[in-house]
């Protein structure tokens, strides 16, 4: 059993946290904002102009060796070998050998025998274990970067504010860095992707750093966001998250996920493939959708979900700062036609099956 005493772990931004009025909450092991006043407020700043989030929690992992490659094309689902650029990013689960989902994560090329890994804080130990357990006939070396902290910016206009505080050169870098791309220059490390369904960068950088940086991007008019509107920002996106949309019991089949599994080609042998393949001749039982609430009450996570077609469970839900309505995401039957119900307070309230992104861009998808 974890030891339940220990002490959170404060990110380096822990001070600029309490000076902004921070609220802060124990978060996977870490003393972090859920909000500095108004969750709202801070959702409405991120879709309707620029804000920033500490995440430094986040476990950035660097690989280093000349079987890097092979070894990730073993490790994960997606296919690293579509890296052929400097800098290119790519979205992949990491499964065990039945298909369950380990964590989801980002992997960036950086060079040849080079990449660098982001997984979630909350699987740190796992993940891991699970990763040194498979390394041992690989010329591989794993670095934990304990010393690099993570401010994402993000918002219509976190382009913009970023590179107002940039040099001339730096900024040029920057601003032609396409989606999913990131670039080193010095110390920093700049990456144009998110979790918010919206424009901008997450930014990873010395410890020491931190601080000065938060401060920066503040007098460029970036609002600090905690993880409360992090958390509606990403399921407006339509974007999981693990341990509650996925975890070792699901497949990405079942997760909205295939279009992170590579097959092809059909000779790379990664792990959870043979357990992937057998699920897809037999076919999914389950399917992930997004479902809008049509009556009165609040979508959470783990309600009963009830089609023509038998239960399902909604995995995410919230009520949409942007839309003005409850969504969630769910694991419903396959089979199920566009209207279900969800029982909240043991009630019936009708729901509308969606595909997800329900916002993107700061407009609805509905």
């Amino acid at each position: 059993m974890p030891n339940t005493n220990t002490p959170p772990q404060r990110t380096p931004l822990y001070q600029q946290h309490l000076l902004a009025g921070g609220k802060m909450v124990h978060f996977a092991g870490w003393e972090m904002p859920i909000n500095y006043g108004s969750q709202v407020k801070e959702h409405h700043q991120v879709r309707k102009d620029a804000g920033m989030f500490d995440v430094s929690h986040m476990v950035v992992v660097d690989f280093k060796g000349k079987d890097s490659k092979a070894f990730l094309q073993y490790l994960l689902a997606n296919d690293v070998h579509k890296l052929k650029q400097q800098g290119k990013a790519l979205y992949s689960c990491m499964l065990n050998e039945d298909a369950g989902i380990i964590d989801d994560l980002i992997v960036y090329y950086l060079s040849d025998g080079f990449y660098r890994m982001v997984i979630n804080a909350a699987t740190r130990e796992n993940d891991l274990a699970w990763i040194k357990s498979k390394m041992a006939t690989f010329d591989v070396q794993l670095q934990e970067r304990d010393d690099l902290a993570m401010i994402a910016v993000q918002g219509p206009n976190a382009r913009e504010k970023l590179l107002s505080t940039l040099d001339e050169t730096s900024a040029i870098n920057v601003s032609e860095l396409k989606p999913f791309f990131g670039v080193q220059l010095d110390n920093i490390f700049y990456a144009r992707t998110g979790y918010t369904g919206e424009d901008g960068f997450e930014i990873l950088l010395p410890n020491q750093e931190a601080a000065a940086l938060w401060k920066t991007l503040l007098k460029a008019g970036i609002e600090p966001t905690g993880l409360g509107a992090r958390d509606t920002l990403r399921l407006e996106a339509g974007m999981s998250l693990y341990g509650s949309d996925m975890d070792t019991t699901t497949s990405p089949l079942i997760s909205a996920l295939q279009w992170t599994v590579a097959l092809q080609p059909k000779e790379r042998n990664f792990l959870g493939r043979k357990a992937l393949e057998a699920e897809i001749t037999t076919k999914p039982a389950f399917k992930m959708v997004g479902l809008v609430l049509e009556g009165k009450g609040v979508l959470r996570g783990h309600q009963t979900v009830i089609t023509e077609s038998g239960l399902g469970e909604t995995t995410s839900g919230t009520f949409s700062p942007t839309l003005g309505v409850s969504i969630a995401l769910a694991r419903v039957p396959a089979n199920t036609n566009d209207h279900c119900f969800v029982e909240i307070r043991n009630k019936k309230i009708e729901a509308r099956v969606v595909k997800p992104p329900f916002v993107r861009h700061g407009k609805s998808c509905l």
